[in-house]
Formats: structure tokens, C-alpha cells, sequence
């Protein structure tokens, strides 16, 4: 048995992730190496990769592979993993493997960039005319062709390239995008303003590269209001969106493509957002690292990167991706809000707090930073600062509306793990007074009511107002089993506190509740079950000094030992 050719193999089920941009390719070589590795320096090279792999560093994965095809120069199939990992890596080795991989459609797209990059454009259009009709790849197709073309000056051939493809059945609203791009980049101002409202028109729903592209050409030819009005629009709809607005704003007059470099980045770019979430996040970043290799400046394709990373559990990863943003980059405060959630993530909250505090001055006047810090800080257990932080970012709001409810009951929250209940209690009826029928708000207001003995009629209507719009939230069903529980209503009790605990089985709180309910009912062996298992659930550090006070309680009625196994009959505990 050939034992080196055995440990290759293992190492390329490795790279199975990246097994998208090999689909429509042949079966891999299989080729004896022509100058065969040890079985020692093979197996430490392919450790070296899958550990690289695992973690996102494509740079050391890369050299791994390098070394793996270079000793193995028939092996096709260590050539292809050699070429992605280097892509990936954005090394420029990427190239020499290409070069060796002609049926190869992720290879013969970053050889066509090469060309484009190099000025051979011709070229360029010829090897993406070469890429097969299948899949993403025949609708990215027609439109590097037509990049190309525009890049050697042949505008009118790129644009009638696109004109069938604008009126037909599928993804009109792409095809003329970049017909439009195309040209306002050749000076047809005319036909790129009506290509510019036919697309706004196709796509319908609010699309930020879409407006990036029409409010800079607004502004470029005398209409910044109306510019500034597109871009005012869509910031309404998402708090990322408002904090880019401020950099979107001081660069409306700036060309977002500059040459036909910049025009196939962004097909890149497109396509590999509209592939993510869809079992395809591996053919995506290939297409990212194609879009990064013709426009390194390109801040979209590495937010989408570092997001494809952080979803495979890649935080270091995608703090790479991040970190070469211009300082004047219009996207920035979204760069350093991502890296500061990867950061707290990584448990450098205090890094990630800072970060935010630069956002919160390149934006002075938005709250959501100062709110994310407080987020933050309230997630790590540190009250206090989170109150202030919450503070900071209510003052910027000056009077509260509807959609403020939540900088309110975020710092009720806090203020009341902080044992500030009477200040808790007055956020949450602010927030209460700006969405009255908020379930979150109703049920926490609700509750603590309960937990403090006060209003019991009113927390009890105002959880079953919450119950009655999140029927399957486990804290709130546990919320009405413990009112119903606290009005003398035993059986009532049980049967919430049994369908609560159905839906969060899991949860300490809920499952000491359903202990507390059981003894109530006179299910004392239940009862202390469920109170040890909530002790396994990390309880609260108050609840955990409350059920240690229950089992011992329980122990002295029953003559339990604590080690009781589980008693026969018990419902719905275990799911």
C-alpha cells in the first residue's frame, strides 16, 4: 500500500468545503507523485493544512498544499487544493496552479482577471467566454464578457451584449444594472440615467450597491438632493445602513466604479452575496477573493468575507479580512462594528467596547453604538457600565419615539440586575409608554411585578397579553405559570409550567418553577428532581442559593439523599 499516497487523500477531505468550485470539473488525477514525500513530512504537512483550514488561515494552509503539489506534480487533485488555498490566501502562487488546471472554472476566471489586470483584454474576454454555461457561472458569464469588452474601449459591444439579456426572463434587474454602470463609465449620461431608473425599477425592494451606484451618478450631474434622498431612504430601514450614511454622504460626488477592473470586482461581489445562504457560502468566498484581487479597496466583498467566516467559526479569520480599511473608507464604522461583535465574541470585550466609542464619535449623533456598548457590557455581567452606556445613548435621542423602546427596557434590564429596582421599573414603563403592546416589555414588567409581590391582577393580564403574541416563548409561557402559581391556581400552574418547560427544557429558571409547582401539588419527589436539575442548568447565582435552600428543605420532608434517581411518572422534564 502506498502509505503517502493514503495520507494525501485524508488531507484533501479537508478542503471538502471548497468542493462548489469543483463540481463541473472531471474526476481528479490520480497520477503516482514523481518524486514521492516521506510518510513523516507528508503527514506533517497535511496536519499543518487541515489545522489551517480549521481555523481560516488560508496563508498557512497554502504553503502546506504547496509543498503536498510541488512533490506531487501529476496530482491533479492536490494541484486544485493547492490553487484554492492560495486564492484564498491571496497569494500570488494562485497563478502558477492555474495555469495548471485549464478545465477549471474558479482557475481560468482568476487567470481572465490576470489578463484584465495585465491590459490584455481580448484575452481576458476569451477566457471568460470559455467558462461553462451552468450554474452561477453562466449568468456572471455574458456580463465579464461585456467588463472586458468595456475595458478595451468597445462600449457599444459591451452594452448590446447585455440588451437581450436586460429583456429577458431572468435577472433582468442585474443585467441592467451594469449595463448602466457600463455606461456612465463610457460618458452616455442620457442612456445611463433612464438604465439607472429601468434598474431601480426591476429590482423593487430597497438594494444599497443599486443606490450607491444611482445617487453617485445623481450627484456627479447635478442632483445631489435627489442623491441624498435615495441614500436618506434606505439608511431609514436598518441601524447598519444609518451608520453608514455619514461616509456614504461625504463620497456621494465620488465614482464607485473607476474602470472595468472595478466592474467585474463588483459582479463578483453581487453574485456572491446573492450565493450566500444558499449552501453555497464556499463558492461565494472564491468569488470575494476574485472581487479582492482586482479591487483590494473593495470594503463590501470583505464585510460579506468576514461575515462567511464568522459563520463557518472563524473569528480570526475574519478579523483578517477586516483589518486593511482606510481610516476615510465611507464603510468603516461598519468594518469596526463587525470586528468589535467578532471581539466580544472572542470574549475582548474591553477591545470591543473601545472600538465601538470610535464609531460612536465618527457618528456623534446616532445612539447605536453607545446602545452596543451597553449590550455588550450588560451581556458580561457589568452592570454599572452598561447603565452608563445605555445612558449616553438615550441622551443622544432627545424626545423618545416608538422604535426607542428598547434602549429603555435594555437598561431596565440592567439597572434591575444591578439591584436598581425602583429606576428598572421606571425604565420599563417608558418603554411600555412608547410600544404598549411590546410582549418583551409586558412580560419583564409583568413578572417583576410578581417577583416583588405588587399588582398582581394587572402583571398576570399584562403576561397574558404577551402570551396571547408569542404563544411559544418559553420565558414568557414560564412567566404566566408563575402569576398563575402565585394566585393559589396549582393545577393551572402545572400544566403552564409543564408546556414552558416543553418549549425551554433547558432553562434553570423555568425548571426550578416547575419544582416549585410540583411541591405545591404535592409531587414532592418530582418536585426535588426538578429542583437538582435545574442546579445542572447554570442557574442564576441568586437562584442557585434558592434551590440549594429548596433541596435541602425537600431532603428534611422526604429523607432524600441527594443523589435521587430520577422518579418514575415524571412529565415532561426530559425532552
Amino acid at each position: 500500500m502506498n502509505h503517502g499516497r493514503s495520507l494525501r487523500r485524508s488531507a484533501l477531505l479537508v478542503l471538502s468545503m471548497l468542493s462548489a468550485c469543483a463540481a463541473a470539473q472531471p474526476g481528479g488525477g490520480g497520477d503516482m507523485p514523481a518524486a514521492p514525500l516521506t510518510i513523516g513530512s507528508a503527514a506533517a504537512a497535511q496536519l499543518i493544512a487541515r489545522h489551517a483550514v480549521a481555523v481560516g488561515d488560508m496563508s498557512e494552509a497554502a504553503q502546506a498544499f504547496d509543498r503536498l503539489a510541488k512533490d506531487a506534480p501529476n496530482d491533479s487533485d492536490l494541484t486544485r487544493q493547492a490553487f484554492l488555498t492560495n486564492l484564498l490566501a491571496g497569494r500570488p502562487e494562485a497563478l502558477e496552479f492555474a495555469r495548471q488546471l485549464p478545465q477549471f472554472q474558479a482557475a481560468q476566471m482568476l487567470l481572465a482577471d490576470n489578463d484584465a489586470g495585465n491590459g490584455k483584454w481580448q484575452q481576458a474576454e476569451k477566457r471568460y467566454s470559455g467558462l461553462l454555461r451552468q450554474g452561477a457561472v453562466d449568468v456572471m458569464r455574458p456580463l465579464l464578457m461585456a467588463w472586458a469588452a468595456a475595458g478595451g474601449g468597445q462600449y457599444d459591444q459591451a452594452l448590446a451584449r447585455l440588451q437581450p439579456l436586460m429583456d429577458g426572463p431572468r435577472f433582468r434587474a442585474v443585467y441592467i444594472l451594469n449595463a448602466a454602470m457600463i455606461a456612465d463609465l463610457a460618458g452616455k449620461d442620457d442612456q445611463a440615467a433612464g438604465l439607472y431608473r429601468r434598474a431601480e425599477t426591476e429590482f423593487g425592494v430597497p438594494n444599497l450597491p443599486m443606490l450607491r451606484h444611482e445617487a453617485s451618478f445623481l450627484a456627479r450631474h447635478g442632483q445631489r438632493p435627489a442623491a441624498e434622498a435615495k441614500l436618506r431612504a434606505i439608511a431609514g430601514t436598518s441601524e447598519e445602513m444609518a451608520l453608514a450614511l455619514p461616509g456614504l454622504l461625504r463620497t456621494l460626488d465620488q465614482r464607485q466604479i473607476h474602470n472595468a477592473r472595478d466592474g467585474l470586482a463588483e459582479v463578483y461581489t453581487s453574485f456572491a452575496a446573492a450565493l450566500r445562504g444558499q449552501t453555497n457560502n464556499d463558492f461565494a468566498t472564491v468569488l470575494l477573493r476574485l472581487a479582492l484581487n482586482l479591487d483590494p479597496q473593495l470594503t463590501s466583498a470583505r464585510l460579506l468575507a468576514a461575515d462567511i467566516a464568522l459563520a463557518a467559526k472563524q473569528p480570526d479569520g475574519a478579523l483578517r479580512m477586516l483589518a486593511p480599511v482606510a481610516a476615510d473608507d465611507p464603510l468603516l464604522p461598519l468594518v469596526l462594528v463587525r470586528r468589535a461583535v467578532i471581539l466580544n465574541g472572542m470574549g475582548q470585550t474591553d477591545q470591543a467596547v473601545a472600538l465601538l466609542g470610535e464609531v460612536a464619535k465618527a457618528v456623534p449623533t446616532l445612539p447605536d453604538p453607545l446602545a452596543m456598548q451597553g449590550d455588550m457590557l450588560r451581556g458580561k455581567g457589568r452592570y454599572d457600565a452598561a447603565v452608563a452606556a445605555y445612558g449616553r445613548a438615550i441622551a443622544l435621542v432627545g424626545t423618545p419615539k416608538a422604535a426607542n423602546w428598547p434602549l429603555f427596557y435594555n437598561r431596565a434590564i440592567a439597572l434591575d440586575r444591578a439591584h436598581h429596582w425602583q429606576q428598572a421599573e421606571a425604565d420599563l414603563q417608558q418603554a411600555l409608554a412608547l410600544s404598549p403592546d411590546q410582549p418583551y416589555v409586558l412580560n419583564y414588567l409583568g413578572y417583576s411585578w410578581i417577583e416583588h409581590g405588587r399588582n398582581l391582577q394587572q402583571a398576570r393580564r399584562m403576561i397574558e397579553r404577551a402570551a396571547a403574541q408569542r404563544p411559544d416563548d418559553g420565558a414568557i409561557a414560564d412567566s404566566l405559570g408563575w402569576a398563575v402559581l402565585r394566585q393559589g391556581d396549582v393545577p393551572g400552574a402545572v400544566k403552564q409550567l409543564e408546556r414552558a418547560s416543553e418549549l425551554e427544557p433547558n432553562d434553570a429558571t423555568i425548571t426550578m418553577h416547575l419544582g416549585d409547582a410540583y411541591w405545591a401539588a404535592g409531587r414532592k419527589l418530582e418536585a426535588q428532581f426538578q429542583w437538582r436539575r435545574a442546579m445542572t442548568l447554570n442557574p442564576e447565582p441568586g437562584d442557585e442559593a434558592k434551590l440549594e435552600a429548596k433541596i435541602a428543605e425537600g431532603e428534611k420532608v422526604l429523607g432524600t439523599p441527594a443523589a435521587a434517581a430520577e422518579p418514575s411518572g415524571t412529565v415532561n422534564t426530559m425532552r
